[in-house]
């Protein structure tokens, strides 16, 4: 009989299947995470894309990639929070005597 701690993992990108969670709930928390890290993802290229589209003179304005960067940076800072959060979570778990 396995105990509900030791289900909780921080799971990599590449994962093997006999390794990742059977439990939908586990496997809920990973997809949210692989999606939040996508929309960030996807934000970081639009960025590049529309700085790119300005520097070359491509119609692009100022502002438009002023506020693509400032979507990218922010979403970067909420991952970077999440991230903390949960080795936060994880430090605290792992002080715990039982």
């Amino acid at each position: 009989m396995s105990s509900p701690i030791s289900s909780l993992r921080i799971l990599p990108a590449e994962v093997p299947s006999a390794l990742q969670p059977s439990s939908e709930t586990g496997s809920g928390f990973l997809n949210v995470l692989h999606s939040a890290m996508d929309d960030m993802q996807q934000l970081q290229g639009q960025a590049e894309n529309k700085v790119a589209g300005m520097l070359a003179g491509n119609g692009v304005d100022v502002h438009s990639a002023m506020i693509a960067v400032e979507k990218a940076d922010l979403s970067f800072q909420l991952m970077m929070q999440v991230r903390n959060k949960i080795v936060s979570a994880y430090q605290e778990i792992s002080r715990m005597q039982f």
